[in-house]
């Protein structure tokens, strides 16, 4: 998984973008102009089928069409997270209360649909004023709005490391247990940004995806830390009774890690007062809830 994590975090090169990019335009191209040819035969000989042809094209134009317009709409969120992101970082840095306020209001509007929040909304703007520094101000956001989506996020999170563990250590078929891996890292990935307001579509589910691993690549999480020595460790404990089983929890706490690393592109502020999720917490959770209740005090 680590080796595969980094093989896709590499970004291609200008050449192999090139040749990509390229050969999608041409082949768009070429099966553009053979439909267009197919349509003109089928109107010139059997015009009513040309015309049931003409309409089939016309409804595929437009499903096309829908699908680009909720991909870009699913961008432009992420474009939102990600300006907030910066600029709550900038606000941070500068300790400026003008750049805090702006993202207060910039995640108001972000979570103005979620019934869920509707008191946390309001108990932010009842208490904004109260905030004299912008930490305070970010914090006051961060306990108010993203508590409880971390919390849900965290549960997420220990789904998919449950669910790699279990892949792992019970299918015995070479590269199943792989599929089941990737789907559920992938699923997990989606549930994060639907959590933080996100919405990823098909073709930004994987665009996702990539960032997420660039992410991990880029900051070096992907290298075993100290929140991942004792889950190793006990993963190497466990792989003395059963190989495939120790396995699992090093593949779940892998897992947790990607987990964590889309928690901090999907969040829209960083860590300030909650606490960073530790793999070692969540895959204890998620084993806990593999062999007994995952109830949590």
């Amino acid at each position: 998984m680590e080796m595969v994590t980094r093989l896709v975090g590499r970004p291609p090169s200008k050449l192999t973008r090139f040749f990509i990019n390229s050969g999608v335009a041409l082949f768009t191209f070429l099966l553009s102009i053979a439909a267009l040819n197919f349509i003109n035969d089928l109107l010139t000989r059997y015009p009513v089928l040309g015309w049931i042809g003409v309409g089939l094209f016309a409804l595929f134009t437009l499903a096309a069409l829908g699908m680009a317009w909720r991909e870009y709409r699913a961008w432009a969120r992420f474009a939102r997270i990600d300006a907030i992101q910066r600029q709550a970082g900038a606000a941070l840095a500068e300790d400026s209360l003008d750049k805090a306020r702006a993202v207060a209001d910039g995640l108001v509007a972000l979570y103005r649909d979620r019934p869920e929040l509707e008191w946390h909304r309001k108990r932010l703007a009842d208490n904004r004023g109260d905030a004299f520094d912008a930490r305070t101000l970010l914090t006051m956001g961060e306990t108010e709005l993203l508590a409880q989506l971390d919390q849900d996020a965290r549960r997420e999170i220990e789904a998919a490391a449950r669910t790699v563990a279990a892949a792992t250590a019970l299918i015995p078929l070479a590269l199943a247990d792989v599929a089941a891996a990737l789907a559920a890292n992938l699923r997990m990935i989606r549930r994060m940004a639907e959590i933080y307001g996100g919405r990823a579509g098909a073709v930004g589910g994987w665009r996702l995806a990539r960032t997420v691993i660039t992410h991990l690549v880029a900051t070096g999480a992907v290298a075993a830390g100290d929140d991942l020595v004792e889950t190793i460790a006990g993963g190497g404990i466990l792989s003395k009774v059963s190989r495939r089983f120790g396995e699992g929890v090093v593949n779940g706490a892998l897992t947790a890690r990607v987990g964590i690393a889309a928690m901090e592109v999907c969040r829209p502020l960083p860590f300030i007062a909650q606490p960073r999720p530790k793999v070692g917490n969540l895959v204890t959770r998620g084993l806990r809830g593999l062999f007994g209740s995952d109830e949590r005090g």
